[in-house]
């Protein structure tokens, strides 16, 4: 028997179809992904907490879900709508379906509207929170909920998404990645320089790549002061992505602070957001964020477009750049920046995802970029 489930908006809009996965109420900010594949990377991103992401591509679920291609220990997001849900997962690697995964790990799935129109409705409004519910079908109720969600500006989300504790990271890439700065064996006695990654949120792949580029990796909590990353002798620190609004995240800002001009950095997504404050940016909420696997950004140095993968709602400030950083990526789209570096120090950052799982391989080149950055600086 179908279940019936409802997506109310703040601005009054209430869309209805069927429901999948876990039986519930969620409230977020609804948002749109525009990749075609990638669905299990997509709900494996904690950059997604606080959010129901919407597929713009038709038909979602088709290939199944397996345990190799996440991207977290679980999905983070809030719920996860498509026009249409694939009942059959045809591919040899398929573990689970899409319907069951989400089952199993307690999110609500809706299916069978109109994403086209939900997409072109936030396109030109704007981002707008929701509520998503198979067990309150009441239309005004639910479009009350949505007015009063929270929302994601001035939320501390990263706490929601941090490890608990420090590891060290030893996967390389999968047999499905063979990209030319990666070896297929790691020798034990040429170790290579040690990396400690702040996880704020961050997609496994990251670490995949930084590992397969010859580095030792250490994962710290986002939460972690400069001090304690330092005790741990870096020769360099990697600033990940994670999920929501840069500003509140003080703490982070303050250790990224610290760790300036004491080792080679570099970031992506928020960990770009929280580099850029740090030097004194300012940020932004972008009217409906930048979210799927073909965002067109130009690379000022080399004057090269690059086809990337992105996720963020929010992005640093031209206008009030400090002196001390300069723009080295601005997408094509917006001509918001989409990196920056240090014009003195060993530092750099993009606002995009150049692990690109799901997605292109253009930027893979800014994880060899960082090691022989750190080599350089730190002679190992």
């Amino acid at each position: 028997m179908q279940r019936t489930a409802k997506l109310a908006l703040e601005d009054g809009t209430v869309l209805v179809g069927a429901a999948f996965g876990a039986e519930g109420e969620v409230d977020g900010e609804v948002c749109f992904n525009t990749s075609m594949t990638g669905y299990q990377e997509i709900l494996t991103d904690p950059s997604y907490r606080g959010q129901i992401v919407t597929m713009t591509y038709p038909e979602i679920g088709n290939y199944g879900v397996n345990a190799e291609d996440v991207e977290s220990r679980r999905p983070f997001l809030a719920g996860f709508v498509v026009r249409e849900l694939s009942r059959t997962a045809s591919n040899f690697r398929a573990e689970l379906g899409l319907d069951e995964y989400l089952a199993k790990h307690g999110i609500v799935g809706l299916s069978g509207i109109d994403t086209r129109a939900l997409v072109r409705r936030i396109r030109t409004v704007g981002a707008l929170k929701g509520v998503l519910s198979t067990i309150d079908l009441d239309d005004q109720r639910l479009v009350d909920k949505a007015k009063a969600s929270p929302g994601l500006v001035g939320r501390d989300l990263v706490r929601e998404v941090v490890p608990e504790q420090t590891r060290q990271w030893t996967e390389g890439l999968g047999p499905w990645t063979r990209l030319p700065h990666a070896a297929d064996e790691r020798s034990a006695d040429e170790p290579g320089p040690h990396i400690v990654a702040l996880d704020f949120g961050m997609k496994w792949n990251i670490a995949r790549h930084l590992y397969a580029g010859h580095n030792r990796v250490t994962i710290v909590p986002g939460t972690a002061t400069a001090d304690e990353i330092l005790s741990l002798e870096p020769d360099g620190v990697f600033l990940s992505n994670g999920p929501g609004d840069p500003e509140p995240l003080g703490y982070a800002i303050e250790t990224i602070r610290g760790l300036l001009g004491r080792k080679p950095i570099f970031g992506i997504c928020l960990g770009h957001q929280l580099l850029s404050l740090a030097c004194g940016a300012r940020s932004f909420k972008l009217k409906f964020g930048h979210r799927g696997a073909n965002q067109p950004v130009l690379n000022l140095d080399t004057k090269r477009v690059e086809i990337t993968s992105q996720n963020h709602g929010f992005a640093i400030e031209s206008k009030e750049l400090p002196d001390e950083l300069e723009i080295t990526h601005v997408n094509l789209n917006d001509e918001t920046i989409e990196g920056v570096r240090h014009r003195e120090l060993p530092v750099y950052s993009v606002q995009y995802h150049p692990e690109a799982s799901a997605g292109p391989h253009d930027s893979e080149y800014l994880f060899a970029d960082f090691r022989r950055m750190v080599v350089e600086a730190c002679g190992v």
